[in-house]
């Protein structure tokens, strides 16, 4: 078995506990300016991540999930998913990819056929995570360090650069001042912002929006200047789901 498919094994399985234990926790309120959908109303939305969002590290519920998942929770039923094989990709049309780990070949030709057929993907390539993590280096459950482009930004026609220097900075997401930590630069054929963070891609029949950075999601951490990061991610996803 591949490194991909045992991490496979592992999410899934943790996944699906967590998503069964997380549905019947309280759904908090979304932020501010973003309304809140009643749970027979949500949209399923898949969730690909190396981050710990739906549980810590040590694979523990205790925390009852991390505050991108509970605000995600306000508008979406989160599913967990761990490979974007033809399977798990055609439980939704809307997928959220957070720094993920690499995919096989296979799945992420999967994955670019899911998009052209009309899905909608949000996916956060970090290339120089600043996440925490008590797990050591080469773990394979490790969040990795960069983002594993094997290919996928320059077959949509994106590249992405590393950060000029480290550190916080402002940018704008889904309209909203957000605070990234050593953010990429995107460039290519998609419509990029201006300050290089976000990209809007039209696929076949899809549409694929890049972030160059995932620590932006680590909230906890970011103190007051990362009060509206939450705010951009829903609204990015709203922009997808309104394409």
């Amino acid at each position: 078995m591949t490194i991909a498919r045992l991490r496979a094994t592992i999410f899934i399985a943790v996944g699906l506990i967590a998503a069964t234990a997380l549905a019947f926790s309280f759904r908090p309120r979304s932020p501010e300016g973003i309304e809140a959908r009643p749970a027979g109303q949500q949209p399923t939305l898949l969730l690909l991540t190396s981050l710990p969002l739906v549980f810590n590290e040590q694979f523990s519920l205790r925390a009852g999930g991390s505050p991108t998942l509970t605000v995600l929770k306000t508008r979406y039923r989160v599913l967990p998913i761990s490979v974007t094989d033809e399977k798990e990709l055609a439980k939704s049309e809307l997928l959220l990819m957070a720094h993920p780990f690499a995919q096989p070949a296979q799945d992420l030709v999967a994955l670019d056929a899911w998009v052209r057929r009309g899905g909608r993907i949000l996916l956060l390539a970090d290339p120089m995570l600043e996440w925490p993590s008590s797990r050591p280096l080469g773990d394979p459950l490790r969040p990795p360090p960069m983002f594993t482009d094997t290919g996928l930004l320059a077959h949509w026609g994106l590249r992405l650069d590393l950060p000029e220097r480290r550190g916080p900075v402002f940018r704008k997401l889904g309209g909203q001042d957000v605070l990234a930590l050593s953010p990429g630069k995107l460039s290519g054929r998609c419509d990029v912002a201006a300050d290089r963070l976000v990209a809007h891609c039209h696929i076949g029949k899809g549409h694929a929006t890049v972030v160059a950075d995932a620590d932006l999601l680590d909230v906890d951490h970011l103190g007051k200047g990362g009060a509206r990061n939450l705010d951009g991610l829903l609204s990015e996803l709203a922009r997808l789901q309104a394409k």
